[in-house]
This record gives structure tokens, sequence and C-alpha cells, in this order.
């Protein structure tokens, strides 16, 4: 014991080991040298130095103690279990031990016990932060956050310096929704620890979830600068530089993530996302795919190449099919589902209708949302009613407006899947709408649990989701032909007009007067996002551009607002001849001047085969046409569907060189031009495109369809 006082531990051992051999009962100098071994790292000459103190001495509480901790390093938590329940039998106030086991017990699942275990040990130990601070710990893993922030209190009462405390009480604030107060914890933190990267991260990452992007930035660079290994600043950065539209610094700060962590499959995705932005698809695949490999049931991965498929226009939509169905086989396997509903069977009751999403608030989907629940609210009160499962924390004038047409508004972002079904079922939906497909923030695994009898996937995506616990998809003649239905793992619901209505936006913007009547020149212009802008869109948009002498293309979304895209951008034109000078750019501006921005284009050009859906709706608004080219799978159509029942067919046309001739045709008749913009809003807005009450009449009729077809199944198998 001298010597390892002193540290001479390597001497101390010798004379441990010397004197087992001499004497093998000596339990106290098996139990020492097991000591020095696990100090050292060597777990298993511990776990057999252990047994010999117990071996002669099998009261050493200890003994067994410490046998524990040899089994939990070495992977033998069943053990570990066992023998620190043989300690605390010797010895029921053994603190340690009760952690010990908590940490056991927590590792095989059963969290009801660990926490059981770690009172107890606080019960012995009140005055322990530490313990407090690791019970907190506990309920905070376990879900139980209020109990996790009482032990996280009671810890900083006992040690107001402990900068984890504050940190992990932060992130159990941020995980409820306090973003401000979570904010205030990671603050603390660095006040007594200036360089602590976790926090840091952490407040960088509260930071981001309000807004306040460019502060986030900061306190990631202050990561890094701290630790310049962490991986997770590196991807926070990424993941806020991308939200903030700088694809490029986004990509770089994903590859030193990767390059610290290979292996991490969230980083893959953030890559492939970054990648997709700037229109560099095959790459984000590959990407994809690498994080699928590592992780096969990573859903966001699954969404991701889902997603990036519809960008490509050579690939198939069997393969498409192929993909989404193995995205619907591994959440149903993760997901209990429901087979039985107490929804009483009478078809021409008063419905309980359901929206899922994560964009119910300033986005396309709640603008085209929005007049259509307005209608439904008003024109089918008693016969629907509407529920809504928002799965995102902004709450704003969007948000609100369409709460007001709801009877439910339910926020289940921090739910989990099962609980969200719960609550549903709870709700008596009798059809539940899917709103997002494999868009972000969408609740695919939800519906995999079946929660509502009938449901249906509409509106916020384009595509078969693959998922077989859902029945419907909900689209039109125009834009899913019967000869595509065979692609698609829902049946097919169609409107009789359009899938789509949307709602007139709110700001006082005149259309004005056709610009190139002033400027003695062509204005073409998209306000897509770039993505959509593949190589083929490009080349196709220049020779457009070479067939009308001294046209413009005006350009607008966020990412134009980096310079490196504009130079990339130019570059791609340059290619084809397109000089600079005939490139319009621009990023970001408050909707209302968006919309404003309008009135300097003539002709809208659609992309293809992602074409636009609310940047066409808004064009038209505005007065200016859109060009579109019709493919053949249900995205590439989108646009046949709007100008088709908006009533402007001789925009729609069917290949490339038809394309270039339409452009060249309605950009040399300038005053027919003229005298379709001045109309254009009216047409519009008396059309099925805005028109929310003739639209809601056909969306009540095909819900009321679809539950008597449930109704009479169902009421046959009784």
């Amino acid at each position: 014991m001298a010597l390892e006082g002193q540290g001479k531990l390597v001497e101390a051992l010798k004379r441990y080991e010397a004197a087992v051999d001499l004497k093998p009962e000596l339990a106290r100098a098996h139990f020492n040298r097991g000591n020095i071994l696990l100090d050292r790292g060597d777990a298993t000459g511990a776990l057999a130095a252990y047994i010999q103190a117990v071996k002669y001495k099998p009261d050493s509480a200890a003994a067994h103690y410490n046998m524990s901790n040899a089994h939990l390093r070495l992977g033998n938590t069943g053990e570990a279990i066992a023998a620190c329940r043989r300690a605390i039998a010797l010895k029921p106030d053994f603190a340690d031990a009760h952690v010990s086991l908590g940490v056991a017990l927590g590792k095989v699942g059963e969290h009801r016990e660990a926490i059981s275990s770690y009172k107890r040990a606080v019960q012995i130990r009140p005055d322990s932060a530490e313990l407090h601070h690791t019970l907190g710990r506990m309920m905070m893993e376990s879900g139980r956050t209020e109990e996790a922030i009482a032990s996280f209190d009671t810890a900083l009462a006992l040690n107001p310096a402990s900068v984890e405390t504050h940190r992990n009480l932060g992130l159990v604030l941020q995980e409820q929704g306090k973003f401000e107060q979570a904010s205030m914890c990671f603050r603390s933190a660095l006040e007594i620890q200036p360089d602590y990267a976790l926090a840091h991260n952490s407040l960088g990452a509260v930071l981001g979830q309000l807004g306040q992007y460019e502060k986030a930035l900061e306190h990631f660079q202050r990561a890094i600068e701290s630790d310049p290994g962490n991986a997770d600043g590196h991807f926070n950065l990424g993941i806020t530089l991308a939200a903030i539209d700088r694809p490029h610094a986004a990509i770089a700060s994903f590859q030193r993530a990767l390059g610290i962590g290979p292996d991490n499959a969230d980083t893959h995705v953030g890559l492939a996302n970054a990648l997709k932005d700037l229109g560099q698809f095959e790459p984000a695949l590959d990407r994809v795919r690498r994080a699928l490999e590592l992780d096969p049931e990573c859903a966001l991965a699954h969404n991701n190449l889902l997603f990036i498929h519809n960008y490509l226009a050579d690939q198939s939509a069997a393969l498409l099919l192929a993909d989404a169905r193995r995205f619907g086989d591994m959440a149903a396997r993760l997901a209990p589902t429901y087979t039985e509903w107490p929804n009483p069977l009478d078809a021409e009751r008063c419905l309980r209708v359901g929206f899922v999403s994560g964009d119910l608030r300033d986005h396309p989907v709640g603008y085209f949302l929005e007049g259509v629940l307005a209608a439904l609210s008003s024109q089918a009160s008693g016969r629907i009613e509407l529920f809504a499962y928002s799965n995102h924390s902004d709450d704003d004038s969007t948000s609100q407006r369409l709460k007001a047409h709801c009877k439910g508004w339910h926020v289940v972002q921090r739910l989990s899947d099962d609980a969200c079904a719960r609550l549903i079922r709870d709700d008596g939906i009798d059809i539940l709408i899917d709103l997002s497909g494999h868009t972000a923030h969408n609740r695919l695994p939800v519906f995999a649990r079946k929660p509502a009898p009938v449901q249906a996937t509409w509106l916020g995506y384009f595509a078969t989701t693959g998922v077989a616990a859902i029945d419907y998809l909900i689209a039109d003649y125009w834009t899913l032909p019967p000869e595509q239905e065979a692609h698609f793992s829902e049946q097919i619901l169609r409107l009789p007009e359009t899938r789509l209505c949307f709602t007139p936006p709110a700001a006082d913007i005149a259309v004005n007067s056709l610009p190139a009547l002033a400027n003695g020149y062509v204005t073409f212009g998209s306000f897509n996002n770039l993505s959509k802008m593949n190589d083929a869109v490009v080349a196709l948009w220049s020779q457009v551009l070479n067939a009308v002498p001294d046209s413009r293309l005006f350009l607008k979304y966020q990412q134009l607002g980096e310079a490196s895209v504009r130079q990339s951008t130019s570059e791609r034109f340059a290619v084809h001849g397109i000089a600079a000078d005939r490139l319009i750019f621009e990023g970001y501006v408050p909707r209302a001047n968006y919309l404003a921005a309008y009135q300097r284009v003539d002709i809208a050009l659609d992309p293809f085969p992602f074409p636009g859906g609310t940047t066409t709706v808004e064009a038209l608004w505005m007065g200016i046409p859109v060009l579109t080219l019709a493919g053949e799978r249900f995205l590439s159509r989108q646009g046949v569907g709007l100008l088709m029942n908006a009533g402007l067919p001789e925009w729609v046309v069917a290949d490339p060189h038809d394309y270039v001739a339409r452009a060249v045709a309605h950009a040399g008749d300038l005053q027919r031009l003229a005298l379709l913009r001045r109309g254009l809003r009216k047409q519009v807005l008396d059309s099925p495109v805005f028109d929310a009450s003739r639209f809601a009449r056909h969306f009540e009729t095909a819900l009321r369809g679809i539950w008597r077809t449930w109704c009479t199944t169902r009421a046959r198998r009784i």
C-alpha cells in the first residue's frame, strides 16, 4: 500500500504478485493487484484478481463492486449486474455500487430499474453534486425531462461551477423547445470555461434554432478553435452554412467532419444535401448511398435518396419505386402497426381529417393549404372536422391563420413516432393525410404505424412514398396519367381538375405593363431553386437566349447570394456562349419584394424534370406566363397540370425543340404578350388553380368516397 501511495505501481504490482504466489489466500493482495491492473487498463487481468479476492473473502463488498467494474469494461453486462447486486447485498448503503448497477442496467435497456438505482445512490449521498448530475443524465436519456431538470438544478445548487451540468441542463431545456433558457445555460458554462468546445457547439445549435445563424456560426467556429478534432462542430457549421445558402462553404465543413469521423451517416447526408443544392446530383447520390451502407435504418438518408432521384431525368420510375419500397419496408419493420380502430362504421357521419406536416407555416405548403382549409372549414362545417399535427417549432402568422380553421392543432415535433401515433389515434382521426412525403420534417414512420384507418399523401411531395400503410396518393388527370399508376405503392385518388390550389398572396403588388416594351428586349426569368437547373436545362435555356437576340435571363434564388455560386452559374452559361451581361442574379429578399421582382420579367421558363410549383403560380398571379416542358413522370408534369387548369395550353410543350420554338414565338409577339399579362391575374384567380371553394368541394367529395369505401370493406369483415 505504501508503494501505491508513492506512485510506484509497477513495483507494488510485483510485490502483490509475489505475495499471492507465497500465500494464495491473501484476499487483500489479490484485491489491490486487481485495482492496479484495472487502473492500467488490463480489465481481463483485474477480473481474474477480483475473482481470487472474493474466493478467499466472499463477504468483501468492495471486491464484488470492483469486479462489476471490470465486467463492465469487458462488456459483460449481465455479470456486472450480478456482481453489483452481491456488493449491495453485503453493503446496502454502498452508493458507488448503486451507481454502477444503474449504469449496467441502463446498458441492457432496464431504464426504470437503472433510475431506481441512481435514486438510491442519491438518497445515500444527498450532498453529492456528481450523483445528482448522473441521475439527471439518466432522466434525460429516458425522456423524463422535468425530473432531469430537477436533478440538474440540485446538482448546480451543490456545485454551481460544473460546466457539464450547466450544459446538460441546457440540452434538456432545448429538447423542451425552451431555446432562450437553454442558451442561458450554455452561456453560463462558457462564463466558467470560455474554451469549453461542447458548450460552444450546443450554444451554436440553439442559436440556429432561434434563427440567429450568424451568431451560431461564431460559436461553431469557437468550438472548432477550442477542439479542432470536434467532428460535431464541423458538422454543425456545415448545417448552418447550408441553411444560409452557402453551399460551397458547407461542403468544406462536411468534408472536414468526415476527415475526423468518416463513418458518420448524418455527415454524409449533410454533404449530399449541399452537393444537391449545387446541382451535383451523382456525387450527392454517392454520399447518400454511403450513409445507407453505414446505417441502413437512417430514415434521413432514405428520404434524401428518394428526393434527389426526382432531379434526375434519366432515373427510371421503377428504380424510384423500388427504393421507396425499401424505405417503406424498413419503416414497417420498426413500427408496431395498428390493425383495428375504434372509429364508428358510419359512412355519412362527420369525418375527422388530420394533416401531418413540418410545413404548416410560412412555406409553400402553407401557401397552398391556407385557402383550402378555410374553404373546407366553412363549406363542410358539420361534415368534416380538421386537425393538424405540426412537425416544426415555427409558429408564424401563416401557422396562426391555418390554426384558426382547425378543431385541433398539435405540435408533434418532440413526440416519438409511437407517441405521435397514439395522439392521432386518441383524436379519433378517420382520414390522415401526409403533406410531406420524403421532404424535410416528414413523419412517414408515424404513417407506417397506421394510426388512422384511412391514410393518404398529398401536396408536399411528388412521387410514391413506398409506405404500404398509406392507402392513397391524391393527384389529378393532368399530372398522373393512368399508365403511370404501376409506379406507385399507393392507390391513385384523382381530383377532377387539379391536385393543387394556391392561396393568393396578401401582398398588394400590382401587375405592371410588359417590361420588354420599355426595355427593348425580352427578359426571361426563373425564380426556382438552382438545384433544379441541371446541365440540360442550362443548355436549353442558352438556346432560347441565343435564338432571341438581346434577351436576358433573370435568375433569383437564395443560393445566388453567394459570390461563388454566381460565378459558377455564369461559367455554366458561358460554355454555351452566353455572356455574363445577359444574366441577372439576385439572392434572398422578403416575400413581398420577391413577388415584386416578377415585375421585371416578361416570360418565365420552367426547369425540368423538376418544374416549379409555387414559383409557377406566383408568376401567373403576377401576370407572367410560364413555358413548361411536359414530362412523363408525376413530378415532371406538375407544370402541365397548373397551366392547363389556368387556361394556358399554348404554354405547354412536348419536346426541347418545341420549347425553343415556342419561346421564340411568344417573345416575338410583344403586343399579344402584353395583352395576356394585363388579364392573366383575373384569369388565373377565376381558374381551378386559385378557386379554393371549388377545390374544397372536389376534395370533400373525394374524401367522402374513400371513407365510404373503407366502411363498406370493413362491414364485410364483421
